[in-house]
């Protein structure tokens, strides 16, 4: 069983303080899209007049507000997480994930990867074969498409190049 972490005042008393120092005014649960946080709010004025305020926010007329994770234990995993993003070994792992992610997109838009148009299983097994089935076809058709013409016209200077050869 892992140590249960130590005390966090900011936590026990429900407040944030900024870089200037300044307490927070308001620490209350917030319900966004079905998921729950917690929102840290500033005093407006003291935030208006602060002079780091473009450190801080980017909001035009508010004060700053936080969002948080609903638990001390799930900011602190998410901040871990959000640190682990800058090792070589987490965005090597991410570029294969990146080119994934990249093909389902060309797939959702170009053969409609996201929507059954059929009920019953039987049909919608048909359709998803038939649509790996044409995501196949694009990609080979892609790939074996001419590379040596060019997708735009060559530059003078290419053109003079390739004229003295």
């Amino acid at each position: 069983m892992p140590p249960e972490p130590a005390p966090d005042p900011y936590w026990e008393s429900r407040q944030a303080t900024c870089p200037q120092g300044t307490v927070s005014r308001e620490w209350r649960p917030l319900h966004i899209s079905g998921h729950d946080y917690i929102q840290i709010k500033f005093d407006k004025a003291t935030c208006l007049a602060c002079p780091v305020r473009a450190q801080c926010t980017n909001a035009v007329s508010g004060p700053r507000s936080l969002a948080l994770l609903p638990t001390r234990e799930l900011h602190e995993i998410q901040q871990r997480n959000r640190l682990d993003q800058h090792t070589a070994d987490w965005q090597r792992r991410y570029a294969i994930r990146a080119g994934i992610e990249a093909t389902l997109s060309q797939n959702v838009r170009n053969c409609g990867l996201r929507r059954t148009r059929y009920r019953g299983l039987l049909k919608a097994h048909v359709q998803h074969v038939l649509t790996g089935l044409a995501c196949n076809v694009t990609w080979i058709a892609d790939w074996t498409a001419d590379p040596a013409r060019p997708r735009r016209a060559p530059s003078h200077f290419h053109a003079l190049c390739t004229a003295a050869d």
